[in-house]
């Protein structure tokens, strides 16, 4: 039986261009912390163990990587003393450690598979993944002769002629369980940076007799995340991954480039979706659902057959079943809308359960709040509630029951009732013309007035 991987996450930077009291790989892409992005790639990989190494009293880091354990590099003296902090905690482990970063989250999984893959049947006790990069300046350069790694040169290290080459060094390493432990405690610091270099692994492995190697991938994926600049283009590649593949999976998306994914978000076959919509962490759309144009949906359940928008905004803890409408300018709030159940126009459902086949009016409110708690509203199937009516939860209306329009309904209403909740109207028959007359003779006077 082959013998499962561990996987290290360096995760100990200070972030500091981030410019930001958030730790680095706290910020999110497509929903989730960076970091998160990580744990789940390596994850497809199924290790043995994970191990995160933080820095100091970076606990909600550490909150991160549970239940993996997070150790901690005392001091930032470079990644060679970073990956050593983790040696604890791989005490007994022989097979590969694969060696990645916190803030490198399109790293996929498939290409660290492919690293793991090469060294083990090559018998290498190191390997890197690297990529032909565009403008290899910022990066180490990997130094291969006759296919064989040699060495990783940092950038500011390299001479002339390692300057020129464009085959550089994704961070992203595997090294032999059996001998990381003798190659980590013999990095030294004698560069210009005066840090502890992973990448020296390579040179070290070299000379003990060993094979190193390297494994191509592409530029996109290797892109670290160390600013807010590089943040909005991690995110950009990382939402065309995600709209490629739901679209492969056979979602229509009218305009791509102007839907936004969270990372687990879940499209069936067959939905549509129009231009303009962001979906939030947590959302599940079933099969024949049309998600009209400029929606907002997050942390919700849409059912099958729905039709959603334009201009709609569902949040989380919203269950929309199978054929129900909620049309524009909308907006659900922990609300469950059973089959058939319609809202089209202009209305605020919070904490609401609404029966099968319900009405709701353009206009009405779910009062679910008093200023101190949110209280439910509950509405029974085949209920009717006429336009511009106020709910004052906690309230429920019957089955079949009919509110009818600008009602306030403070009291509940029985099952087929009809229930009123306005003023009566008052009417002066032959009384427009007279004040018309007035107002029109009051606004002569006001600008006679003006003039003098």
């Amino acid at each position: 039986m082959t013998t499962p991987i561990a996987v290290v996450v360096l995760a100990a930077g200070a972030g500091t261009r981030m410019k930001s009291t958030l730790p680095k790989v706290l910020h999110p892409l497509a929903g989730w912390p960076m970091v998160r992005h990580v744990l789940d790639n390596v994850g497809r990989l199924r290790p043995g163990r994970i191990v995160g190494v933080i820095a100091p009293g970076a606990d909600a880091v550490a909150a991160a990587f549970a239940p993996h354990p997070a150790v901690v590099q005392k001091r930032p003296l470079g990644t060679g003393d970073a990956a050593k902090a983790a040696l604890g905690a791989l005490k007994g482990h022989r097979g590969p450690v694969l060696v990645v970063f916190g803030d490198a989250p399109l790293v996929t999984a498939e290409s660290m598979r492919r690293l793991v893959a090469a060294c083990r049947r090559s018998r290498a006790a190191v390997g890197v993944l690297g990529f032909k990069a565009r403008d290899p300046s910022p990066y180490g350069r990997l130094i291969v002769h006759g296919g064989v790694l040699e060495k990783i040169v940092e950038s500011k290290d390299a001479n002339a002629v390692e300057k020129a080459v464009d085959f550089c060094n994704s961070g992203v390493m595997c090294i032999d369980g059996a001998l990381i432990g003798g190659l980590l405690r013999a990095i030294r610091n004698n560069n210009a940076k005066r840090e502890f270099y992973l990448t020296d692994a390579v040179a070290l492995a070299r000379a003990a007799g060993h094979r190193t190697i390297a494994v191509e991938g592409d530029e996109e994926e290797f892109q670290g995340i160390n600013s807010r600049a590089e943040l909005a283009v991690g995110e950009r590649a990382l939402q065309r991954r995600l709209r490629a593949a739901a679209m492969a999976a056979g979602v229509t998306m009218t305009d791509p480039d102007t839907v936004w994914l969270a990372a687990d978000t879940r499209l069936s076959p067959d939905v549509s979706i129009g231009p303009c919509v962001r979906f939030g962490p947590g959302v599940s759309v079933a099969s024949g659902v049309q998600i009209k144009a400029f929606c907002d949906i997050e942390g919700a359940r849409i059912g099958r057959g729905a039709l959603i928008g334009p201009f709609a905004r569902i949040r989380p803890g919203s269950d929309v079943g199978e054929e129900v409408h909620i049309g524009n300018f909308v907006e659900l709030k922990a609300t469950r809308m059973a089959r058939g159940a319609k809202a089209n126009h202009l209305a605020y459902l919070g904490d609401s359960a609404i029966g099968q086949r319900s009405n709701i009016g353009a206009g009405t409110i779910a009062v679910n709040y008093d200023g101190y708690g949110k209280h439910r509203t509950v509405i029974g199937a085949d209920a009717f509630v006429g336009s511009n009516s106020s709910l004052v939860a906690p309230v429920r209306v019957g089955r079949g029951a009919n509110v009818t329009a600008g009602s306030v309904i403070t009291e509940d209403v029985p099952d087929g009732a009809m229930a009123f909740g306005r003023a009566r109207q008052v009417t002066k028959k032959g009384r427009a013309t007279a004040l018309r007359a007035k107002l029109k003779e009051r606004a002569a006077a006001a600008k006679q007035a003006k003039k003098k």
